[in-house]
């Protein structure tokens, strides 16, 4: 048996109606037995990284408890995605739902396909502002540093907070 464990994950998007899709999709992961939503951060808004021909993101950070191993988490947010229409055309380019692995308890994994802590985190503000706001004082366990430390280095800049809730009861209704 799995010992529970507590995960980071960033959750975001730029296609459709991106508020109801980020509500919807923390409803549907709500819905695993194997996972329990523990809190949300803030939602951001923020320019696209790679091609910038496409709408700004929105962008949370959700913190779960979860009986799954990374692999299966990893499933799971890939399935997930699916569901809500995610295509893999171009390489950070636009898509209806993003869920990705932050942190995985104070687990470093390195395989194909899965590394954990995600390897770009350190260096995205939409990753670290809100990550910082529901964690600030937890450190990264590869760079040692504080997330609240990583995300003043990183700054804010166009990065602006969005009236969204990721638990809107209408929102989750509609599912």
């Amino acid at each position: 048996m799995i010992e529970p464990v507590r995960v980071f994950a960033g959750i975001g998007g730029n296609v459709g109606d991106i508020a109801h899709t980020l509500s919807a999709a923390v409803a549907r992961i709500e819905r695993e037995s194997s996972v329990r939503v523990l809190a949300s951060s803030p939602v951001y808004r923020n320019p696209p990284v790679g091609p910038q021909d496409q709408p700004d993101y929105l962008n949370a950070v959700i913190e779960l408890e979860v009986l799954l191993s990374p692999q299966d988490l990893l499933s799971l947010f890939l399935a997930v995605e699916m569901e809500f229409g995610r295509v893999r055309a171009i390489r950070w380019g636009p898509r209806t739902l993003d869920l990705d692995i932050l942190t995985y308890g104070d687990r470093i994994v390195d395989e194909p396909g899965l590394t954990i802590p995600h390897p770009h985190m350190h260096e995205r503000p939409f990753v670290l502002v809100p990550l910082a706001d529901l964690n600030p004082h937890a450190v990264h366990p590869v760079l040692n540093q504080s997330y609240c430390d990583m995300a003043e280095h990183v700054g804010r800049e166009g990065l602006d907070r969005v009236d969204v809730s990721l638990f809107s009861a209408k929102n989750r209704d509609e599912v």
